[in-house]
């Protein structure tokens, strides 16, 4: 198909894509493609809320230091420092959209508590702050004629100077948008835009168990990684320390703001565990809790431990967790009378593409922000809510960068990028023999690069991730593009990178933790950074 232009191109509608959306529609056009529906994002699956300091009682250098702290000595100081002096305004503007974030009697933000922050600065909408950011965000970009929302497109590749005949002798490495693929009939058309931002989220189906919807394949990543771009640091995975444990509970998140309202861990036996890990008990930073918790179910030979808020009272529960009392009674758990029964999930990518303070990769015309991108904010392990505050924050920059840039014009080359070549692929029959690989892939991420990893573990995990690789671009080569294919390709990628990163760190810092190093929090900007 002929292909099409636009000034801005998007590939991702969670809160990042939307915000910078409504930041960057005035300075020309914008489309967003999103690979389901426009709502289906990991910002609508993000249950606590964003932290920032909104009260007289906390201060900013206070949250700068527990998110150093949880970063277990990787975070980038200055990223951090903008990260929490920026994120307030960026809140109050989500207010003015219409964010209908919770109040107290006196009419101010509530602020509740999570995991490693040692003041009360989480603003949120319930226990569905994700879903209320997402739906006002969804309202306000719809209202903008000079923004367009592709559903059912998906990235297939990055379009630089690798496309076009001779090109990486002739042009400097540049994006010019991508290929997409209309899942609805299979076309796949070049997308041509001036600037591409990435902001496609993270890879939670790498692993058998996530708290991350099903789009979370990791293709912003894979996609950037393949067109040149660097990675960096992608061996710090976070596992939620509590998602639930039932047959029928698709592993759905119990919100770290439980913990934050006086929430206890218990093993097996009823013992609050935590408190024989760590100062901060039930409110550690996640890779202490969920390690801890990891721990107790092997000691016990249990599959999961429990989480107990039954101290509280029924109406408070409903009231501050509408959405996770109502799921977990509908599978036959009252929460007000008895524990969750929960165990560690993936749940958050702290590695990414490699971006400066300002969003941009080290391909020209290409930026990238949120769980997608490293800006070095949450070194090796991400503070809980600072993860809709990075979108909010950076997805600001990159439109400022962008603004502040002067006229844009469309690369001269990009005319020759060329139509997408379908020729020589087919629907092949033995689809099912490959679509086994993922399955794999996830297995074997889960057993030997969860949360605890080792160096016979990882070396496993390498040999067979490779084949697997092998497999799937003989496969991808002669096949017609479909969805599944388009994951499978990418999950692939991403758990090799995943592993290559881990095997390098020869350390246990944050979320790597190897039984083959030592711990080490001491400050450190050693980063993991491959490119192809």
């Amino acid at each position: 198909m002929t292909p099409t232009k636009t000034d801005f191109l998007i590939i991702g509608s969670g809160v990042t894509g939307l915000f910078l959306a409504l930041k960057v529609c005035k300075l020309g056009s914008v489309t967003i493609i999103t690979k389901k529906a426009d709502y289906e994002s990991n910002t609508n699956y993000a249950q606590g809320g964003i932290a920032g300091v909104f009260s007289d009682s906390d201060h900013v250098e206070e949250h700068i230091q527990d998110t150093l702290t949880a970063g277990a000595g990787l975070c980038d100081p200055e990223a951090v420092r903008i990260l929490v002096e920026e994120g307030p305004s960026k809140v109050r503007e989500l207010l003015d959209i219409g964010v209908p974030f919770n109040k107290d009697s006196q009419g101010n933000l509530d602020l509740g508590r999570e995991g490693g922050h040692r003041k009360n600065r989480i603003v949120h909408a319930m226990d569905r702050t994700g879903r209320e950011v997402e739906n006002s965000l969804l309202e306000a970009v719809k209202s903008q004629p000079n923004i367009e929302i592709l559903e059912d497109h998906a990235c297939v590749d990055l379009l630089t100077r690798h496309q076009i005949p001779d090109g990486d002798k002739l042009y400097p490495l540049r994006c010019y948008g991508a290929y997409v693929l209309d899942t609805s009939d299979g076309e796949i058309t070049p997308i041509l835009a001036k600037r591409t931002i990435l902001a496609t989220g993270g890879a939670g189906q790498v692993y058998l168990h996530t708290t991350n919807p099903s789009i979370a394949t990791g293709d912003g990543v894979a996609c950037a990684y393949r067109a040149g771009a660097k990675v960096k640091n992608m061996e710090f995975y976070q596992f939620h320390p509590t998602s639930l444990f039932h047959e029928h509970g698709n592993s759905f998140l119990i919100s770290e703001a439980v913990r934050g309202e006086g929430g206890i861990l218990r093993n097996h036996l009823g013992h609050p565990f935590m408190i024989d890990y760590h100062e901060m008990k039930d409110l550690a930073p996640r890779d202490i809790v969920a390690r801890a918790i990891d721990n107790e179910m092997k000691k016990s030979g249990q599959p999961n431990v429990f989480l107990d808020i039954t101290h509280r009272s029924p109406d408070f529960i409903q009231s501050h967790f509408p959405s996770i009392y109502e799921k977990c009674l509908s599978l036959g758990i009252d929460i007000s009378k008895e524990p969750i029964p929960v165990v560690p999930a993936a749940h958050y990518m702290c590695g990414g593409i490699e971006t400066d303070l300002w969003g941009k990769t080290d391909i020209e015309n290409l930026y990238a922000a949120g769980e997608v991108s490293c800006t070095g904010v949450h070194g090796g392990n991400r503070l809980a809510s600072n993860s809709l505050l990075e979108c909010l924050v950076f997805s600001d920059r990159i439109a400022m960068d962008i603004k502040n840039s002067g006229k844009i014009d469309f690369a001269p080359e990009s005319k020759f990028i060329p139509k997408w070549n379908k020729e020589g692929t087919s629907n092949a029959e033995e689809w099912v023999l490959v679509a086994h690989d993922l399955y794999e892939i996830k297995s074997i991420m889960s057993d030997y690069v969860g949360i605890v990893r080792s160096d016979l573990r990882l070396l496993r995990a390498s040999r067979r991730i490779q084949l697997i690789r092998e497999e799937v671009k003989n496969f991808y080569d002669r096949t017609t593009v479909t969805p599944g294919l388009l994951e499978l390709r990418n999950l692939a990628l991403i758990a090799d990178i995943i592993v290559r990163s881990a095997i390098m760190r020869k350390e246990s810092r944050g979320l790597h933790y190897s039984t083959d190093y030592p711990e080490n929090r001491n400050p450190s900007r050693e980063d993991t950074i491959l490119t192809t």
